[in-house]
């Protein structure tokens, strides 16, 4: 059996990166072997000939044959020419049947994997929340501090590191979070982690230990922490949230010995913690109670600087957590918690067993942008443009979705929308991504029962989409 031209592989070599043709078809050819097109004893297109009719040198061709001998794909049989001996194993994602329908998604109670799940289902639109624009990452300033960083970094620096973190970014969040978050700070206080998900795990192992069972949660609020807490056996009982956000009277009666807070933008209604509700929050930890302050959207502010963190102002009973995920890119997956010192070495402990401590190079990258002022101007650049697209995204509303109410406009990377109606936010949920968007339903992220409504992020999303996608939502209301 023989392959004749490249109608086998499905594509135009056209869409190859430009310099790595050779690359591109080996792998093209790899995944013709492995779902059958391709199948073991069929002799591979001449190279003279395929090369000719991708309009490519012969040579690339040659070079992508060779690949996959050496992969033990293919192997050359003389006069019989190049011939499959053997498939690459078939992995789960090409046996799987596709995505999970919207159905299986939206359910009352979302299980572990909801959030994998929704990621994975294409749509055309994409309003998930805490997504930033992805397309604004810095790959020309992140290259440059890359070679710099490689051209002064010894031998010894590439073996195992601190694991808590290089020191030199570790100094240089120190410098960030004084400037930007009112934070007094030393080096040692400094703990990198995989982002504020694996801080919040490592912690409340550690507290857990410590034989505190519980920790409050703001009601509503992030479903994703929740989940992080329950992993560890910890109970969230809700504290209601309103205008001037926690409401602290009910977490003292409440009796829990820990809250987790997003006081500088609380997700997902947007308040700012209030003047008044600091003070008596200040007074419940100075009795005691310990705060996690997840310092969320804090970096997004458009209409005023943001409230000082609450860490500048009771070190010792508050454990503070940020990351670059909201104005850099999760997939760097860096963050950052300042520990109250009775939980430290228990902390870092938790994270040298978890892992070792986080990849040293892009830290060091990292603290190279920090404290060149790199990471100013990318902040400037994308608060202009999310701004813009939050504008678009609030227009849209009031032409499509008058009926809404919007939450959290000042900062941020996504609105919160509620109806004054009897309706399953679910469902509308599942109907959005029927039609191909993709947004969140406010009640996934509520402990009790309250208005129904949907997450919306504008952050990684042109503005013609988000308009399109709230159209396609207002479509939908009618």
């Amino acid at each position: 059996m023989t392959a004749e031209g490249s109608d086998f592989l499905q594509l135009d070599i056209g869409d190859a990166p430009p310099g790595r043709r050779s690359d591109w078809l080996a792998s093209r050819l790899r995944h013709a072997i492995s779902d059958g097109r391709l199948p073991v004893g069929s002799r591979l297109p001449a190279t003279r000939a395929l090369a000719a009719d991708l309009r490519v040198s012969r040579g690339v061709v040659t070079e992508a044959y060779q690949r996959l001998v050496e992969d033990g794909h293919v192997a050359g049989r003389g006069r019989a020419g190049t011939v499959v001996v053997a498939a690459p194993a078939r992995t789960k994602e090409q046996t799987t049947s596709g995505p999970p329908s919207a159905g299986t998604i939206f359910q009352p109670a979302p299980g572990i994997g909801v959030f994998d799940s929704l990621r994975s289902t294409p749509a055309r639109i994409d309003l998930s929340p805490g997504v930033p624009d992805l397309t604004a990452f810095p790959r020309t300033a992140w290259l440059r501090a890359e070679r710099t960083v490689l051209n002064d970094l010894s031998a010894a620096s590439f073996g195992y590191g601190d694991p808590r973190g290089a020191p030199a970014l570790r100094l240089a969040i120190a410098h960030w979070i004084a400037r930007t978050r009112g934070i007094t700070a030393d080096a040692d206080d400094v703990l990198i982690v995989a982002g504020v998900a694996q801080g919040l795990g490592l912690l409340a192992q550690v507290l857990c230990d410590n034989g505190i069972s519980e920790i409050a949660v703001e009601d509503p609020s992030s479903l994703g922490a929740r989940q992080h807490l329950h992993d560890r056996r910890l109970a969230t009982p809700p504290i209601r949230v309103d205008e001037d956000g926690i409401d602290v009277a009910e977490l003292v009666r409440s009796g829990a010995p820990a809250v987790l807070l997003t006081p500088a933008h609380q997700f997902p209604t947007g308040v700012v913690l209030g003047g008044e509700r600091r003070r008596e929050l200040m007074r419940w930890a100075a009795d005691g109670g310990l705060i996690i302050e997840d310092d969320y959207d804090a970096e997004h502010r458009y209409d005023r600087p943001p409230v000082p963190a609450l860490r500048s102002m009771l070190a010792e009973q508050v454990c503070y957590a940020g990351s670059v995920s909201k104005w850099l890119a999760p997939a760097l997956r860096v963050g950052w918690m300042l520990v109250p010192t009775r939980y430290r070495d228990e902390v870092v402990a938790a994270k040298r067993f978890a892992d070792l401590g986080n990849a040293v190079l892009p830290q060091l990258v990292l603290a190279h942008l920090m404290e060149s002022g790199e990471m100013e101007r990318q902040l400037r650049f994308v608060r202009k443009r999310h701004r813009r697209r939050r504008d678009a995204m609030i227009d849209a509303l009031r032409t499509h979705l008058p009926d809404a109410v919007v939450h959290g406009a000042a900062a941020g990377l996504h609105l919160t929308i509620t109806f004054d109606a009897e309706f399953s936010d679910l469902d509308f949920a599942a109907a959005a991504l029927e039609q191909g968007v993709k947004v969140q339903p406010l009640s996934w992220h509520c402990q009790r029962p309250m208005s129904p409504g949907l997450v919306l992020g504008y952050g990684s999303s042109p503005a013609s989409d988000i308009a399109e996608g709230i159209a396609t939502l207002g479509r939908l209301r009618r």
